[in-house]
């Protein structure tokens, strides 16, 4: 148990930063966090439509989510949280397939019926193993192409991995496709998938941390980008933010990895060669607001190359439109390559390059029925994560003594999540605090 009261820094307002800071101001540690951006929240931040806020990145949770329903809970807004049946569909040659249950998998006719028995099979096999390391060693194609065959992996997993990867997709450990399917089942139950959402949007579990750690006597300062991490004799000692340098005894760094060795450039060459070895797809959202319903689904995969975008989202086919005034909410979701020409496009030219395509997902379309468009950018979106990469993924400890690191490269075998950033903050701010025990 911690003896002294430390005097901590967080750069980063995101579910990580906010999670850190909330566990130290409950242990009476003082904490002051730093926030680039004029809100807090990371990708997880809102926006408002039709008098509600909106997450600009779509967000859920899954029912083994546990470390935020904890924290849900303890912040007291369980009230708040449901639990609602989720649609997933898959487009594949223009049509929509339903694709939760095993009765739609057997009507999935683009798979012959042994193609359709292994996909099953490999399916229950991933959710039950639990040796992960044991996959390390190998592509999610070269896996997939092995025990599910060469047609699965064309029609399912081919597409998902490029989607998600872009060039990348080849290079991709099958541990993440795993963490992707075990936790995807971890959430199903008869059948059904089941995921949560806070009504009124995640934005208030942003508001309920930034409150509680104001509360405690911590301080928040957004658009106050960190310039630098102030080091002196191998120990960090500061955070410069413009022209003042604020003194701290530890400090927490949630942000992504380029970002962290542009404020810190004394770190160890061996170091910051893992942060530099792993590299980000980049989150583009593009949002719209419809008079109509675009599709049954909640959750559309795209397998057609030809769809300049990867997955599409309807909001109000989870969440009742009512909420938002009759609108419906679109997600056309893509990730992509910092020199992609879709990445370079700025709202207006990039829904006319989708507008042509919405019609593939409903023939009636019409470009009336769109109200309102938001496009959300978000540079450090998807780490590629390859084989063998427990053995790349930098400590916690960075080797500036004081100086923690906690980002999504970190979060493995598991992918990105608000559950993993909040035990992530969690666990590195159980570290930052060591040197006060007893």
């Amino acid at each position: 148990m911690s003896t002294l009261c430390a005097n901590i820094g967080i750069i980063g307002g995101g579910i990580a930063g906010l999670s850190a800071a909330y566990e130290l101001s409950k242990k009476g540690h003082r904490v002051a966090l730093f926030e680039k951006e004029a809100h807090l929240g990371g990708q997880a931040a809102t926006f408002e439509v039709a008098g509600e806020r909106l997450e600009r990145f779509y967000h859920h949770i899954f029912t083994s989510d546990v470390d935020i329903i904890k924290l849900i809970d303890e912040l007291r807004l369980s009230d708040k949280l449901v639990w609602l049946d989720s649609k997933v569909g898959f487009l594949h040659q223009g049509r929509i397939y339903d694709f939760v249950t095993p009765r739609d998998l057997i009507k999935f006719t683009p798979l012959g019926l042994l193609d359709r028995v292994r996909l099953g099979l490999v399916s229950l096999f991933l959710r039950q193993y639990k040796d992960w390391p044991g996959l390390e060693g190998m592509t999610a194609q070269e896996w997939i192409t092995r025990y599910g065959g060469r047609r699965n992996y064309d029609i399912i997993w081919g597409p998902l991995l490029k989607n998600k990867f872009g060039a990348s997709f080849d290079e991709v450990g099958m541990v993440w496709l795993w963490g992707k399917v075990h936790l995807r089942f971890a959430s199903r139950a008869k059948g059904r998938e089941r995921l949560g959402y806070l009504r009124g949007s995640f934005g208030l579990l942003i508001d309920a941390l930034a409150e509680r750690i104001l509360d405690t006597g911590g301080k928040i300062y957004t658009s106050s980008p960190v310039d630098r991490i102030v080091v002196e004799g191998g120990k960090a000692v500061g955070l410069q933010v413009g022209e003042q340098v604020a003194p701290f005894d530890s400090i927490i760094a949630t942000v992504p990895s380029p970002a962290f060795l542009e404020m810190v450039p004394q770190l160890p060459t061996d170091y910051a060669q893992k942060l530099k070895g792993v590299r980000y797809q980049r989150a583009v959202c593009l949002v719209l607001t419809l008079k109509k319903p675009l599709s049954h689904i909640y959750w559309l995969n795209i397998s057609d190359p030809s769809i300049p975008f990867v997955a599409l989202i309807e909001h109000t086919n989870f969440i009742d439109p009512s909420i938002y005034g009759g609108k419906r909410i679109v997600y056309l979701s893509n990730y992509l390559s910092e020199d992609s020409p879709l990445y370079q496009s700025g709202p207006d030219e990039l829904l006319n390059e989708y507008l042509p395509h919405l019609r593939k997902i409903n023939a009636e379309f019409d470009p009336s029925w769109i109200e309102e468009r938001y496009l959300f950018k978000e540079e450090a979106g998807q780490p590629v994560i390859t084989t063998k990469y427990s053995s790349q993924i930098p400590d916690h400890r960075t080797p500036i003594s004081h100086l923690y690191l906690a980002n999504t490269t970190q979060i493995y075998p598991e992918d990105r999540g608000m559950t993993y950033s909040v035990r992530l903050g969690r666990k590195v701010s159980n570290l930052a605090v060591e040197f006060t025990a007893a």
